[in-house]
């Protein structure tokens, strides 16, 4: 049976930070991890939430609105997935760390929030969604394309 990307992954051993997950053709999708798996702290729904719709808000609205494929959240609420097209990983990195800056700075009515808009519009969270992405930008401050491969380390004997 062949494993998904994710399998191969050592959950483990996996910071916060943001990560290459897989590459096909010209589409790069990047694991941007908020939180570490399986440690018990994890991204609450509504801040999840909120970080989608900014986030995703501020992505198509970006230069480089036309080379995003899809920004949404991992089910294990630790982070997103960012899929983008003819970008390189440079743009890539600097584009979610001024995404993640925009939710820090963001004052205002939550893009796509309405009940027409959204199916689940009781449940965000601004202040939790900020404090999130405060806390992420100190992680990615300094990270460059070096950083962008899934850490490793030895099998234990």
């Amino acid at each position: 049976m062949k494993l998904t990307p994710s399998a191969e992954i050592n959950f483990d051993i996996l910071k916060k930070g943001i990560y290459i997950s897989r590459i096909d053709d010209d589409i790069t999708t990047y694991d941007i991890r908020m939180k570490e798996p399986n440690r018990g702290d994890y991204l609450t729904n509504s801040a999840l939430h909120t970080i989608e719709h900014i986030f995703k808000d501020y992505l198509k609205n970006s230069e480089f609105g036309d080379n995003i494929i899809y920004f949404g959240p991992m089910s294990s609420r630790t982070g997103f997935y960012l899929l983008t097209r003819s970008l390189t990983d440079n743009y890539s990195i600097q584009l979610i760390r001024d995404g993640f800056q925009h939710i820090t700075d963001f004052w205002g009515k939550i893009p796509n929030a309405s009940h027409k808009e959204c199916g689940n519009c009781l449940e965000h969270n601004l202040p939790q969604a900020k404090e999130e992405s405060k806390e992420f930008l100190e992680v990615i401050k300094d990270w460059t394309k070096e950083d962008l491969e899934y850490p490793t380390a030895e099998v234990e004997e």
